[in-house]
């Protein structure tokens, strides 16, 4: 089909377009070619190095995941801020291990940087096996929250959106 030919992944291909425009910030002639021919070519140029990914299967679930995701990383910060400004004594950084539900690599690799992307959390490395992920914090009281809310709010989403 020549329409998958020249656009490859059609949603990746819109998000870069998005995110270029939102990234300048302005919807200026120049800037949207630049994003759309951004948004074309990135897709193309690289779909060699995605051999085996998964469809999206649930493209509205994904826009949700998205948005839950941008308040996430807002939150995130505040909580953050407040967290380095404050006393040191009150963070409690620590290693927790996330047990995964997820199968495939592009899905965990979606979580993975997810959670990295959220201040005070990065991911530091998937077990060889794939069935958990370990998650370092910034202040971490309660472990079993923290991984009942990476279950909760991403991982279920993504298991969703690519049916895995």
């Amino acid at each position: 089909m020549i329409m998958t030919r020249f656009l490859p992944q059609p949603w990746l291909s819109l998000m870069l377009f998005l995110l270029w425009l939102l990234l300048v910030n302005s919807v200026a002639p120049g800037h949207l070619v630049l994003g759309a021919i951004l948004a074309l070519l990135l897709p193309l140029f690289t779909q060699r190095f995605w051999p085996d990914r998964p469809a999206v299967q649930r493209p509205l679930v994904a826009l949700r995941l998205l948005g839950v995701v941008l308040l996430d990383i807002v939150l995130a910060n505040l909580t953050v801020a407040r967290q380095v400004l404050g006393p040191v004594k009150r963070l409690h950084p620590r290693f927790v291990r996330v047990p995964l539900d997820l199968t495939h690599e592009f899905p965990i690799t979606i979580l993975a940087s997810i959670i990295s992307l959220t201040p005070g959390t990065v991911s530091v490395d998937v077990t060889p096996d794939r069935k958990a992920l370990l998650v370092h914090g910034l202040s971490v009281d309660d472990e079993p929250a923290l991984v009942a809310d990476i279950k909760a709010r991403y991982e279920a989403p993504l298991m969703e959106v690519f049916r895995c």
